[in-house]
């Protein structure tokens, strides 16, 4: 199964996320199966590859709460 999820990035003070598809039997910063994204908390800064987030989906994807709150912000999911 493929999880949507955050991958931590930099050093702590300058921390940021990257949003990846994974097997959900892997590690937080395990093998990456396809970068679709990243988040700056300090910023409050997104980008998103929309497109690869829907069809991931669809293709039955899960995403994990931080995850699907991102995309709600981002107000692509309700």
């Amino acid at each position: 199964m493929v999880k949507l999820r955050l991958k931590r990035y930099g050093r702590k003070q300058r921390m940021t996320y990257r949003i990846v598809a994974i097997n959900a039997q892997s590690r937080r910063d395990g093998k990456v199966t396809r970068e679709i994204g990243f988040y700056n908390p300090r910023k409050e800064e997104t980008q998103l590859d929309i497109l690869a987030i829907v069809s991931l989906c669809r293709s039955g994807a899960k995403l994990t709460e931080t995850v699907r709150d991102i995309l709600k912000r981002a107000k692509l999911f309700e």
